[in-house]
C-alpha cells in the first residue's frame, strides 16, 4: 500500500527524491560562506583599511556597518524573490552579484568606494542567504536526512564566524586587506559552477506578488533598530541619534506587521511566523545568536586588549570554539534529534549556554587562555552546535511550498537580529559597568591598572547579563515547541 507524506505527495516518490547526495549541500553551503565569512573577516582587516585608505575613526567603522545594515534590511525581500523566480535563479544572481561587488570592494580607491561595495555585497548577500534555505527545504524533504543536513549546514557556517577572524589575520598578514575581499572570487565559482549542474531548477511562482511597500518598512525598520544598537555602544542609549533610529524601528515594523493582516500576497506570511513551533524556533535562533556573538566579541576585547593577543592570534584562540560547534551540529544534533523531542534538546542546550558564559564571571586582567577561556569555548561551541540546526530545522518544519523563501529569510533575520542584539546590548552593558567601576574607584587612580581591572569588570558584567537573557529565553522556547521526533524513513 503506498503511503502518502503530511504534504500530499506519495512516500515512494518522496523517497527516491530525498536521495540526492551530499554535493547540492556542499554548493548550498559554500555559497551562503561566502556571506558569513564577510560578517567577521573585515573585522581583523579594519586598522590596515583604515591606514590604506585614509579613513577617519570614525568613517572605519561603516566598513563593517554597511554590509550588516544592507543584509539585514533586505532579508526578507530576498526570500520573497526567491519563492516569486526560483530560488536557484535568485541563488546565482546573489552570487555572481555579491562577486562583482567584492571585486569593486578590493580596487576601492577610497572610503567610499568601499563602503559602497559593502552595503551592495549586503544586498546580494541577502538574497543568497534567503535562497540556500529554501533550497536546503526544497532538495532534502525527508526530516531525518534533513536533520543531518542542516547539522552540517549550520556547522559551517557557525564555524566560519570564528574561521572568518582567523583568515582576515592570515590574509591582511600575508597579502593585504583588499584580499579579505578578493576571496569571495573563487569562492564564488564554486556555486556558478555547480549549481547549473547539481541543483534543482525550482519552478518560479508568478503568483506570488512583490509587496515592495512592505519590503521597504520592514528593510528600513532593520536598519534603524540594528544601526541604534550598534550605535549605542559609542554614543549611549540617551543619544539623540540612537534613541530617534529605535524608535522609528519599532514604528516601521509595526507598520509592516499591520501591513501584512489581512492580505492574500505577504512579504512574510504571518502564519510562518504565528505557528508555535516556527515561532520557538525563531526565538531559539535569536538567542543562540546573541549567545555567540556576544561570547566571541567579550573574549575578542579580553584576548586582544587586555592579554595583549595579536588578531591572528586571536582568532586561533577561537578556533576550539568552531570545531566544537562542528561537532556539536554535524554529529551530536542529528544523533540526538531523532531520539530525543525538540523541546528538550533546544530549551537544554540555551540552558547549556547560559551555563557557558558563567566561567567568564572569574575573568581577571591576569587571566590566562587554559583553562578558563578554553573551558568556556568548548561549552558554547557544543551548546551552540545542538541548538542550532535543531532551532533552524524546527522553525522549516512544515512550511508551505509558498513560503521556502519567506521561512528561510525569517530564520535568517532571526539570526542576525540575535548577533545584532548580542553584540550591541552586551558592548553597551560592558562600558556602562567600566565607566561606573572607574567613577567608584576614582581615588584608586586612573592607572593603567585601574583601567584593566574596570575593563574586564565590564566583561564580568556583561557576561552576567549574557547569561540571564539566554537563560530566560529557554522558558518560553520550552513551552512553545511540541513538535514530535522526526519519524525515521523505513529501510
Amino acid at each position: 500500500m503506498q503511503t502518502t507524506s503530511a504534504q500530499g505527495q506519495p512516500q515512494a516518490a518522496i523517497t527516491k527524491a530525498d536521495k540526492p547526495g551530499w554535493w547540492p549541500l556542499a554548493i548550498i553551503a559554500s555559497a551562503h560562506l561566502m556571506a558569513v565569512l564577510d560578517t567577521t573577516v573585515m573585522f581583523v582587516a579594519l586598522p590596515s583599511v583604515q591606514h590604506g585608505l585614509g579613513m577617519t575613526v570614525t568613517s572605519r567603522q561603516w566598513v563593517v556597518t554597511a554590509y550588516t545594515l544592507s543584509l539585514a534590511g533586505l532579508l526578507l525581500l530576498g526570500g520573497r524573490l526567491a519563492d516569486r523566480f526560483g530560488a536557484r535563479n535568485t541563488l546565482l544572481t546573489g552570487v555572481i552579484g555579491f562577486a562583482c561587488a567584492s571585486a569593486a570592494g578590493g580596487a576601492a580607491v577610497n572610503g567610499a568606494m568601499l563602503i559602497s561595495a559593502r552595503a551592495v555585497q549586503g544586498a546580494f548577500a541577502a538574497m543568497l542567504v534567503s535562497s540556500t534555505k529554501s533550497l536546503l527545504v526544497t532538495v532534502y524533504r525527508d526530516d531525518d536526512r534533513r536533520g543531518r543536513v542542516i547539522g552540517i549546514f549550520t556547522a559551517t557556517l557557525t564555524a566560519g564566524l570564528a574561521l572568518g577572524l582567523v583568515l582576515g589575520g592570515v590574509l591582511t598578514s600575508e597579502l593585504n586587506w583588499r584580499w579579505c575581499l578578493y576571496i569571495n572570487l573563487p569562492l564564488s565559482l564554486v556555486a556558478v559552477l555547480g549549481a547549473p549542474r547539481l541543483l534543482p531548477k525550482l519552478p518560479g511562482r508568478p503568483e506570488i506578488s512583490i509587496d515592495l511597500v512592505s519590503a521597504l518598512l520592514a528593510s528600513a525598520g532593520m536598519a534603524g533598530l540594528i544601526y541604534g544598537l550598534g550605535e549605542a555602544s559609542s554614543l549611549g542609549w540617551g543619544s539623540v541619534r540612537v534613541a530617534g533610529s529605535l524608535i522609528a524601528a519599532v514604528l516601521l515594523l509595526g507598520s509592516f506587521v499591520f501591513r501584512q493582516v489581512g492580505r492574500t500576497n505577504r512579504l512574510l506570511p504571518l502564519r510562518v511566523v504565528l505557528d508555535r513551533n516556527r515561532g520557538a524556533g525563531m526565538i531559539a535562533l535569536v538567542v543562540n545568536s546573541l549567545s555567540t556573538f556576544g561570547m566571541m566579541l567579550i573574549l575578542t576585547y579580553q584576548l586582544q586588549s587586555v592579554m595583549h593577543y595579536s588578531a591572528l592570534r586571536t582568532g586561533l584562540a577561537l578556533v576550539p570554539f568552531a570545531i566544537a560547534t562542528g561537532v556539536g551540529a554535524a554529529f551530536l544534533a542529528p544523533r540526538l534529534m531523532v531520539r530525543i523531542p525538540p523541546r528538550w534538546l533546544i530549551a537544554g542546550s540555551i540552558v547549556i549556554e547560559a551555563a557557558g558564559l558563567l566561567p567568564l564571571l572569574w575573568l581577571t586582567p591576569h587571566s590566562r587562555y587554559l583553562p578558563l577561556i578554553l573551558v568556556t569555548t568548548l561549552i558554547e561551541g557544543f551548546s551552540t552546535g545542538i541548538a542550532g540546526p535543531i532551532a533552524l530545522g524546527t522553525a522549516l518544519r512544515g512550511v508551505l511550498p509558498s513560503d521556502t523563501g519567506a521561512a528561510g529569510a525569517g530564520t535568517s533575520a532571526a539570526g542576525q537580529l540575535g548577533s545584532s542584539i548580542g553584540a550591541a546590548l552586551l558592548n553597551t552593558i560592558a562600558a556602562a559597568a567600566t565607566t561606573g567601576y572607574l567613577a567608584g574607584h576614582a581615588g584608586a587612580g586612573a592607572g593603567m591598572t585601574a583601567i584593566g581591572t574596570a575593563t574586564v569588570h565590564g566583561f564580568t558584567v556583561a557576561m552576567a547579563w549574557g547569561a540571564i537573557i539566554t537563560l530566560a529565553a529557554a522558558v518560553p522556547v520550552f513551552f512553545l515547541v511540541n513538535a514530535k521526533v522526526p519519524d525515521r524513513p523505513r529501510r
